[in-house]
């Protein structure tokens, strides 16, 4: 297999409310059904209780089928609306955003 996960962690504004978050996980869902090869979506609210996260308080982990669908999804105009969206969110500008990806 060579599946790619595509792992973001995300540190929202302190007065980003759980529903503003939750609507933003859900349109992170729909892209399920608008980016080719896109298998699944998880995100959360960190609960580690090791104390590591760095101030990073939720985050989200994409599956995707390939190398290629991964490439085909990070230009796609539905992921960068979304991400536009997000963005206003995150304390920190780019320093509140940490993404990695591996193959499986």
């Amino acid at each position: 297999m060579n599946h790619v996960k595509h792992v973001v962690l995300l540190r929202f504004k302190p007065q980003t409310s759980a529903d503003t978050v939750a609507d933003l996980f859900a349109a992170l869902e729909t892209l399920r059904h608008k980016v080719p090869g896109l298998l699944d979506v998880s995100a959360g609210i960190n609960s580690s209780p090791e104390g590591l996260a760095k101030g990073f308080t939720h985050g989200f982990v994409m599956t995707f089928a390939d190398a290629a669908s991964r490439d085909a999804y990070l230009p796609h105009p539905d992921h960068e609306a979304i991400k536009e969206k997000l963005l206003l969110w995150i304390d920190g500008g780019a320093d509140g955003v940490l993404v990695m990806d591996w193959q499986e």
